[in-house]
């Protein structure tokens, strides 16, 4: 049994994931995992996009090479899709959204991406596919969309996940 939960932090690109894990971490001693990172660092990739100038990951392998690490539990998990995850593995899965088409587009416009990346990511945020994607794969009860506009978000987000945390933690002691 884990004594810390995993969480996922999920969003489309520009939304802020790792900087709520970077605080997360901070404030409740889980550790940031970021899929991109680790992807590079394992070589957990299957091609490249030309088109979309980013790499495809590879997902058994991916899954293959945390598996050890997150079935332990106390990982903020960063990445922009959950669906692959086990629902076994997570504990809550926080969609983080923009919506403000122009913060989000000015957001994505600092990272260079390629004009087709760019608009791929804003439909996706306006679609609101990841949020669908995270009921679609895990109940209903552990998913929760919280907004990533303005700056003082982070604080009261990360201050409501830290709440959720602790009640976690004191749930499992006592079980």
């Amino acid at each position: 049994m884990r004594e810390s939960p995993n969480v996922i932090i999920t969003g489309t690109p520009g939304v802020g994931k790792t900087v709520h894990c970077e605080q997360l971490a901070q404030d409740t001693g889980l550790r940031h995992l970021s899929i991109n990172k680790i992807a590079k660092e394992r070589n957990c990739f299957e091609t490249y996009d030309q088109e979309l100038e980013t790499w495809v990951v590879d997902e058994d392998k991916l899954l293959d090479a945390i598996e050890d690490e997150v079935l332990q539990g106390g990982y903020l998990i960063d990445w922009h899709a959950c669906d692959l995850f086990p629902k076994s593995w997570i504990d809550l899965v926080v969609v983080l959204r923009c919506p403000s088409t122009s913060t989000h587009y000015d957001r994505l416009s600092t990272r260079a991406y390629p004009e087709s990346k760019l608009q791929e990511n804003l439909d996706s945020e306006i679609f609101g596919v990841l949020l669908e994607e995270a009921h679609e794969s895990f109940d209903e009860e552990i998913v929760v969309e919280l907004n990533s506009e303005k700056d003082d978000d982070v604080e009261s987000n990360c201050a409501r996940i830290s709440t959720w945390v602790e009640s976690w933690k004191r749930t499992q002691a006592e079980n």
